[in-house]
């Protein structure tokens, strides 16, 4: 609030050259992002039926692309041959290349000859028109209620984390993560680093250490 009252005196009160200190500014709280773990994610996508929510829960996962990406993503952009995704106009409006998992392709074809979409791969009500977003939501709140994970209150977004993080976990640098996520900066996917497991459990406490080395 100070901050704004300041700049605003400064601005159309009495007019002047400022500079407003950082300190007036609210420190951004930094928070991590809740993520499934692999055995959580198994357990979720083993008990959905529904092949329609089990395409968007399996793809949100295996590529990572944000909800509003997979409303839009159209059947002319599913590269099977190569096994990716070509996003179009991603955040930032900027296209982009990610993962069209191998595994996944089954259970997408025959969603497929289920539904027949014309356009776009999740359609709604209306023939050739997107799935609305709400819908999408509603679906995944669903699938974590038969998984009974409700109370974690994971979203669209904690599967696009879990992909950012297991892939890390599994070995893949973060500057490929960046590019299948469509960051802008690095800064912003380091912060799946803050969430690997793996890397986690081979550390060793210097309490640890010391115990070890006076028992020998």
């Amino acid at each position: 609030m100070a901050c704004s009252a300041f700049a605003f005196f400064f601005k159309y009160v009495f007019p002047t050259p400022y500079v407003l200190p950082s300190e007036l500014y609210p420190r951004k709280e930094f928070r991590l992002p809740d993520i499934l773990s692999v055995e959580q994610f198994s357990k979720l996508y083993g008990c959905i039926t529904n092949l329609k929510h089990k395409a968007i829960i399996g793809l949100l996962y295996g590529s990572g692309i944000r909800l509003s990406e997979l409303r839009f993503l159209k059947m002319a952009n599913i590269d099977r041959a190569n096994f990716q995704i070509k996003v179009i106009a991603g955040k930032g409006n900027k296209d982009r290349f990610t993962l069209l998992p191998k595994t996944l392709l089954v259970d997408l074809e025959a969603y497929y000859r289920l539904h027949t979409p014309k356009v776009y791969l999740f359609e709604g009500q209306t023939s050739a028109q997107p799935m609305n977003d709400r819908s999408i939501q509603h679906a995944i709140r669903q699938c974590m209620k038969l998984a009974e994970l409700e109370q974690y209150k994971f979203s669209a977004h904690s599967l696009r984390h879990s992909f950012a993080t297991h892939m890390l976990d599994n070995g893949n640098d973060i500057h490929t993560i960046k590019e299948l996520l469509g960051h802008s900066k690095i800064e912003t996917t380091m912060i799946y680093l803050h969430l690997q497991k793996k890397k986690r459990a081979a550390l060793n406490s210097p309490f640890d250490v010391l115990m070890a080395e006076s028992c020998q």
